[in-house]
């Protein structure tokens, strides 16, 4: 310490790094760990696109009149094949098995989970099959009131109202009627 020699190790120690080297060292890490999520993603479009082809028999099966399904891939984070506004396949976090999810009111449900495309296809196309026969129900429960929406008993409608009614007519009667008694008073005095 006080006149002492430094030791040799001492001596022979790098100088601490710069802060451009330590900050260039850190973007080509960054850069390496960036290309790497591409890879991953582009592998998860990949096997999303493959999905894709094998339920294209599936799609040309649907009649044209029936506009419920719009299928599509969308390449975000996470990639996601559409099949109907509120039904997608996503890939789970391991990114090899795929996810058949459907949003509901009470949040996503998981219809289908496989590493296999096969049995994904298969769970899609029972998906849609059920939303065919959903449809076909709606619209045979639409032929019982060929005008379309809810059929109402009007004559009930109107019993419920009549009560309303009359108690708003009395009640602008007696107003009416407080009103020119009132008038009547005032003009009495003066």
């Amino acid at each position: 310490m006080w006149g002492r020699k430094p030791t040799p190790t001492e001596e022979t120690a790098p100088p601490p790094k710069r802060l451009r080297e330590a900050l260039r060292q850190v973007r080509v890490e960054a850069a390496e760990r960036s290309s790497v999520v591409v890879d991953l993603r582009d592998a998860e479009v990949a096997r999303l696109d493959a999905l894709n082809e094998v339920l294209d028999p599936v799609f040309k099966e649907i009649p044209a009149d029936v506009e419920l399904f719009d299928r599509g891939l969308t390449h975000g984070d996470p990639a996601r094949l559409w099949i109907d506004v509120v039904c997608f396949v996503a890939m789970a976090r391991d990114k090899r098995t795929y996810r058949l999810v459907q949003e509901t009111r009470n949040g996503r449900v998981v219809l289908a989970e496989s590493a296999d495309v096969e049995d994904i296809a298969e769970a899609t196309t029972t998906y849609i099959a059920r939303r065919l026969v959903e449809r076909e129900r709606a619209l045979a429960s639409d032929e019982r009131n060929p005008g379309g929406g809810i059929a109402y008993d009007t004559g009930f409608r109107w019993r419920r109202r009549w009560p309303a009614i009359r108690t708003f007519v009395l009640g602008l009667f007696f107003g009416f009627a407080a009103l020119l008694a009132a008038l009547w008073m005032l003009a009495s005095r003066g």
